[in-house]
């Protein structure tokens, strides 16, 4: 095994990309690749604790891999969590070791639980709501995972994680599995452009979010449409709508035309129709090329699904691995005649 630092990060198949996702989290993904040993997972099995259809899961995880192809991210870096049933394995294993109280504490499990409620109050809570955050302490031990890309917002999951390593080791009198720890990068929170007070999301509407494969004239109508004031701010800060609107020329046009109309901003000259005409220019320019190469990719499916399925069959080798090792730690039964 490289002797690299190992990076783990997982995204959950749900359709197209949006701004909010690149620049929070693909491009730092593209990036790291350059330093570290990286495995991407695309979790269609955490897809599975909301209400779904399964034709719909299984284009939107091909989807996932091509878009995340066509941002950057490497191939052979890429998995999916499906083709790799020790994750479901070592979950259970590990699920011997997590409490029922820790799980029943998680956020998100009262989040998605309400949030399956208010969506149908006859639809029942699935039990893998609940179990979720021991799949996702799975995806990142099974690979002994050094470090995990994560906002604060997901400090809560990867803390369960290292107190399930933790447990783990203890209960074996081992030192199997690493902690491990966070890696917090500068990443831009990106707003919804109809809501600023709120994150750019695909559920709160179409109106909220701009989508990664969106054609040019749509992406131009959302940024022009762009709330910007919402009324005076006491304070004389900056309004949300307006911050939102130059993070993303920062984050995707040219500094020469960030730095003028920040200029301008605060000379008091700065014409909102400018600095929107300014943005949906820079969004669409910076995004012609990844739809450019997605478009190449989704030509000519079979060859990528093959790729795909090669180094999810070579990164399985690795959790194999780790498996098997779990296994006489616990334990079990050997798989080997």
């Amino acid at each position: 095994m490289s002797t690299q630092n190992i990076v783990l990060s997982c995204l959950q198949p749900t359709g197209d990309l949006h701004v909010g996702n690149y620049l929070g989290a693909i491009k730092n993904m593209v990036e790291l690749q350059e330093q570290y040993l990286c495995s991407y997972g695309v979790v269609d099995y955490h897809s599975m604790t909301m209400p779904y259809k399964s034709d719909k899961l299984r284009e939107n995880t091909w989807k996932l891999c091509f878009q995340l192809l066509a941002c950057g991210i490497e191939s052979d870096n890429i998995f999916i969590q499906s083709l790799i049933p020790e994750h479901q394995e070592l979950c259970w294993i590990l699920s011997c070791v997590t409490s029922y109280g820790e799980l029943q504490r998680m956020t998100q499990f009262k989040d998605k639980s309400q949030q399956v409620a208010e969506q149908d109050a006859k639809q029942f809570i699935s039990a893998g709501l609940l179990y979720y955050p021991v799949l996702q302490a799975a995806d990142i031990l099974i690979y002994r995972a050094d470090y995990v890309p994560i906002g604060k917002d997901q400090e809560q999951h990867l803390e369960l994680s290292r107190n399930i390593a933790a447990r783990f080791n203890h209960q074996y009198g081992t030192e199997y599995f690493r902690h491990p720890e966070a890696l917090y990068t500068e990443t831009p929170k990106i707003l919804s452009t109809a809501d600023p007070t709120r994150k750019m999301s695909k559920s709160l509407g179409e109106k909220h979010y701009l989508g990664l494969m969106d054609d040019e004239a749509r992406i131009i109508k959302k940024i022009k449409s762009a709330v910007t004031d919402t009324g005076a701010d006491p304070s004389g800060d900056m309004s949300p709508g307006i911050k939102n609107l130059f993070l993303l020329l920062q984050n995707l046009g040219s500094a020469s035309a960030y730095e003028s109309l920040l200029t301008d901003y605060k000379q008091g000259t700065l014409k909102y129709s400018e600095l929107k005409q300014t943005v949906a220019e820079a969004t669409v320019s910076y995004l012609r090329p990844i739809q450019a190469r997605y478009h190449e990719i989704s030509s000519d499916k079979r060859r990528y699904k093959d790729m795909i399925k090669s180094s999810s069959a070579e990164i399985r080798k690795r959790a194999q691995q780790t498996v098997r090792e779990v296994r006489d730690i616990a334990g079990l039964q050997s798989l080997k005649l």
